[in-house]
């Protein structure tokens, strides 16, 4: 006989929040569907030749250590390696600054745990990347959500949100940011403010965990520099990873941190995972230094704008009025807003009939009462034909969904109308 366990369960685990996308993946099995749900990478980019032949000359020359288990803090030509990218761009650190990761991901989970107690606060934007609520929700984190527009957190609610926190009993210990084509808008901060959130760091003593995982990935403009490159009190910790610009399945991201944050960042990682995949770091060490990556960079780069081109005019073309969206500079995603008081869970329950999905916006936001009427686009993964076929059959969904309203909406003033006449001419009898 089965029985209930649950009531065996810790407190934060009852609190746990599945992941919308992760969730929605599991539909997607269906023949012919078009997916703008996940944020995949796309597989025509991964180098699959390149990374054969550094396997294969790794596992000859050194196999029995890349085999092996590896030191927390990761390989250190690898390390290396990434301190020396950095370098490039404007974040001044050396490889024992440099912590190598199971990917991001796991640099949210290692922040959290050595930052947050239960009911703490984590400062982060409305929308924001859904596995950073997640993550620092499983460790009971409580959220202040600061709204974004089209450069990113909004500088002038943060300011006075950021006044008022900063004089309770436990202010805010992280501020999580996502200054670049940010998960899921696709807006980009600018200089002045990343400056600017320095600055509020400083004055209300908080860390700011930055988030960089599409700052490679610019497609229009000039590249903007990292929020923790202009940090000189070590309040930034930058993070990104090596899935976007080379490939997810490999595991392998890093975390760049000032040396008494790493070395508690190493002791929580140990009791995690021990250490990264060994072997994917090898892979990740070869092919930067073997001069593969920024080629590599360059034609993602080439892939995804035309890709990004073709969905913004897809977007112009099928979408009826009164729907908007970001025109991001670079990144994966495309947010969107539809007209007030639409439902995009019910928007999907409709489009994944006619075999296309989405991301209902509501997943981004801490409060999941937010976002009602938005969603998230990806537009990587798809082929350019089915690009423009699911915006086709997306942008048909929506319109039949807003005429269908609309006649809702008629349908209940004609009601109104006809009782107040007819509560007029009773008046009258």
């Amino acid at each position: 006989m089965a029985i209930n366990l649950t009531r065996h369960f810790s407190d934060r685990t009852k609190e746990l929040r599945a992941s919308e996308v992760r969730e929605l993946l599991k539909l997607l099995q269906v023949p012919d569907m078009i997916s703008f749900a996940g944020g995949f990478p796309n597989p025509e980019t991964f180098p699959t030749e390149i990374v054969r032949e550094i396997l294969n000359d790794v596992l000859k020359k050194d196999g029995g250590q890349a085999l092996q288990y590896g030191i927390t803090e990761g390989y250190a030509p690898l390390r290396e390696a990434v301190a020396g990218r950095m370098k490039k761009k404007g974040i001044d650190c050396t490889k024992e600054e440099v912590l190598i990761v199971s990917g991001s991901q796991q640099a949210i989970d290692l922040m959290g745990k050595i930052f947050i107690d239960p009911r703490d606060t984590v400062v982060v934007t409305a929308p924001t990347y859904l596995a950073a609520i997640t993550g620092f929700g499983a460790l009971q984190a409580t959220f202040e959500s600061i709204p974004i527009d089209q450069n990113n957190m909004r500088m002038d609610i943060f300011e006075e949100r950021i006044k008022k926190l900063a004089k309770r009993s436990n202010p805010p210990e992280i501020v999580y940011a996502l200054p670049n084509f940010q998960n899921p808008s696709g807006v980009t901060m600018p200089e002045k403010n990343r400056k600017k959130l320095v600055d509020f760091a400083s004055e209300y003593d908080f860390i700011i965990l930055e988030d960089d995982p599409y700052g490679e990935l610019r497609y229009v403009g000039e590249h903007l520099r990292p929020i923790k490159s202009y940090d000189d009190e070590d309040r930034v910790v930058y993070m990104s990873t090596f899935s976007k610009i080379l490939a997810p399945g490999l595991r392998v991201g890093w975390v760049v941190a000032p040396e008494d944050i790493l070395k508690k960042l190493v002791i929580s990682k140990q009791s995690t995972d021990v250490c990264t995949n060994v072997i994917g770091q090898r892979v990740a060490h070869e092919y930067t230094v073997r001069g593969h990556i920024d080629p590599q960079i360059e034609k993602i780069k080439k892939i995804y704008s035309r890709k990004m081109s073709l969905m913004l005019n897809g977007m112009d073309e099928f979408m009826p009025d009164g729907i908007k969206w970001t025109k991001p500079e670079g990144g994966m995603f495309l947010w969107v807003n539809l007209p007030d008081g639409t439902d995009s869970s019910e928007l999907l329950k409709k489009a994944l009939k006619k075999r296309v999905a989405f991301v209902t916006g509501r997943a981004f936001f801490a409060d999941p009462r937010d976002g009602l009427s938005t969603m998230r686009l990806n537009f990587t993964h798809p082929s350019d034909e089915l690009i423009t076929e699911g915006l086709r059959r997306l942008g048909g969904v929506i319109n039949q969904e807003l005429v269908s309203k609309w006649d809702r909406t008629a349908e209940s003033d004609d009601k109104k109308m006809e009782d107040v006449l007819k509560g007029s001419l009773i008046g009258k009898s």
